[in-house]
């Protein structure tokens, strides 16, 4: 057998192990129950590939994106290594043969959506596969009090009864201490080791500004920062304005969301990666498991809802451990949002319901019908049609998705499928009875072997290429060989879907958990007031805060982000010290005060200097900020 220092050699061209990535691959080699905690860009994905290629079974990883799987397992089969996706692209024929392919040992890893693992099909032929690990990748998924829950992941714990002895790795690169313990109590996980990476990022400068001009700063910043960049938006519409007007300032930029076409998305990220276009401007859709090592800066436009999903994101920069910039950019208008974002995120119990209904008579859904069964959705169409707002609409199905009465699924892509149904006598004489599609047919039987009686994916783009003949010919021959009987042609599918897991219910009787919704709203309200802090904060290092938000405190500044230089600028001798904090102490002395109220009576020293001093007493814990935002002298709240 290899050692892993061998395995990485052979299948991954690496020397060495980074980080806490080798005591973990020896944790899960030793059948111990893992929960890692590695920022983004740490290699977490080696840490349950390598073991797995030690053990002598395979490996079920679950995973909530198709994209992020679809790229794990082209990334191992480009090594030689045996993986595949069950995903929605596969018909139950297909998924058998996987699945049969899998007891016989052909995979090495089968990923799988956590919504897979309710299928009685997959856990019949599931309990007979020689399973060695189970790898749960974005672990935070699990916890209702996190940034991203998704119920199926509370089936993970079934594969724990189907394979007791079997070691689960369970990784997120972002978790509070709170979603930590879900993490470890919803996998059943057996006495884990946890492993936590450090959060430093020592190239990475974390930066946020208050402007009045978005549009104005950010071609500041590309034209002072060379390089490679991501540009977030909070809207389809608004990654096609920026990236226009980026456009006209001779900085190349184009746009990205979910709303494109596979294709046209896949052409537009190739581009990027390849250096052909310097900026990406998106939604949050784009990023995740992208691999440029290159990006120098990612800008956020419009700033996320809390400081987990800004801190995966602004992580994306500098990966190459080269000098990076991460950079918040708001306004006026977005404080306001965010003091109305709590109720936007979560709708009165009153606008789920007429959502609701308004979804199931757009589908023409009947009450007792719909289990089981996928619906094409058109947001756009929805919303003007119902006289709706997107947003309320979005996070309405995505609470009915949390209360398990749907799921959406907003990036479908379901390539073609084609079966040949006629016997090899019959296509013989096709030239002669049908010769408009003889070539198309030939093309179809060259280039897919199997497809005699068997449903099999194909791209109409390959075949085109392949034939020399337009898309457009094609796509008309299939459906007129579908015509003739001649072979099942299922067109691919890129309308967003939506999934009813329960039967269409009586709005007035619609199920929603009162109280976890109100705790949900509860924790996010609590998510988002710290992540405001973080943005108003004009004095602590910003690389301490993310690292103490993610109980992974550190005594050191980073010295590189937008306060730490600042402090650099106004450098306090020891004296000025001293000086400055006898006055602050003077002036709390006999009853806490509003920081307006200290810097007011002590004018006669410089504002920059004195609001650095008492971020400083605070970091020392000899001033404290009381329930009403005063502060006071940690050594009088006995006295209170």
């Amino acid at each position: 057998m290899l050692s892993i220092n061998e395995i990485i050699n052979k299948y991954w061209g690496y020397e060495s192990f980074k980080g806490l990535q080798e005591p973990i691959i020896n944790a899960v080699l030793e059948q111990q129950d893992v929960l890692a905690l590695l920022p983004t860009g740490s290699g977490k994905s080696l840490c349950f590939q390598v073991p797995t290629m030690a053990f002598e079974g395979m490996c079920i990883v679950v995973s909530p994106l198709i994209a992020l799987m679809k790229d794990q397992v082209s990334n191992l089969q480009k090594r030689g290594i045996n993986a595949i996706a069950l995903n929605s692209s596969l018909s139950q024929k297909n998924v058998i043969q996987v699945l049969d392919n899998a007891i016989l040992g052909h995979y090495k890893f089968l990923y799988v959506s956590p919504e897979r693992l309710e299928n009685s099909l997959f856990k019949n032929y599931i309990a007979d596969c020689k399973v060695d690990l189970i790898a749960v990748d974005e672990a935070h998924c699990i916890s209702q009090w996190g940034y991203d829950f998704r119920p199926p992941y509370s089936k993970i714990a079934q594969l724990r009864a189907l394979f007791p002895a079997t070691p689960i790795i369970a990784l997120t690169a972002s978790a509070t201490k709170l979603v930590q313990d879900d993490i470890v109590k919803n996998l059943q996980l057996k006495s884990p080791k946890i492993f936590q990476q450090s959060f430093e990022r020592p190239q990475l400068s974390y930066s946020v500004f208050k402007v009045e001009s978005k549009i104005n700063k950010l071609i500041e910043i590309f034209n002072n920062v060379k390089g490679s960049g991501i540009v977030y938006c909070k809207n389809r519409k608004q990654t096609s304005y920026v990236a226009e007007l980026l456009n006209l300032q001779n900085i190349v930029a184009d746009y990205y969301h979910a709303g494109l076409s596979q294709d046209l998305r896949n052409q537009k990220q190739e581009s990027w990666i390849k250096n052909e276009i310097r900026v990406l401007v998106c939604t949050n859709a784009f990023g995740m498991g992208i691999d440029k090592p290159d990006v120098r800066v990612v800008v956020h436009y419009d700033a996320p809802d809390c400081l987990e999903n800004y801190y995966q994101e602004a992580g994306r920069a500098g990966r190459d451990d080269k000098k990076a910039y991460a950079v918040l950019l708001h306004d006026n208008i977005d404080m306001k949002v965010f003091e109305e974002l709590s109720e936007i995120r979560y709708p009165s119990i009153a606008e789920i319901r007429k959502v609701y209904q308004a979804l199931a008579n757009y589908l023409q859904l009947p009450i007792g019908i719909g289990e089981g069964s996928y619906y094409d959705f058109d947001l756009i169409d929805f919303v003007k049609k119902f006289k709706l707002d997107s947003q309320l609409v979005l996070h309405v199905l995505k609470t009915l998705e949390q209360e398990e009465h749907i799921s959406f699924n907003e990036q479908i892509f379901v390539p073609a499928k084609v079966e040949v149904l006629v016997d090899k006598n019959i296509l013989q004489h096709i030239e002669t009875t049908h010769p408009t599609v003889e070539k198309t047919l030939k093309t179809l039987l060259r280039s897919y072997a199997g497809i005699l009686n068997n449903e099999i994916a194909v791209s109409e783009k390959q075949l085109a290429k392949v034939s020399h003949q337009s898309l457009e010919k094609i796509n008309d021959d299939l459906k007129q060989l579908k015509q003739l009987g001649i072979i099942q042609y299922h067109a691919k599918k890129e309308t967003p879907q939506i999934y009813f897991i329960n039967n269409r219910a009586d709005v007035n009787s619609l199920h929603i958990n009162h109280e976890s919704y109100f705790k949900r709203k509860k924790a996010f309200e609590k998510r988002l007031s710290q992540f405001l802090k973080y943005i108003g904060e004009q004095h602590q290092c910003r690389a301490k805060m993310i690292a103490d938000y993610f109980n992974a405190p550190t005594n050191k500044d980073c010295g590189i982000c937008d306060n730490c230089l600042s402090k650099k600028k106004t450098s306090i001798s020891k004296k000025e010290l001293e000086f400055i904090t006898e006055a602050i102490k003077n002036s709390l002395s006999e009853k806490p005060k509003l920081i307006t109220t200290v810097v007011k009576e002590l004018k006669q020293i410089n504002k920059v200097k004195l609001l650095e001093v008492v971020s400083f007493l605070q970091d020392q814990n000899i001033i404290q900020v009381n329930p009403e935002h005063k502060l006071l002298l940690s050594s009088k709240i006995k006295n209170i």
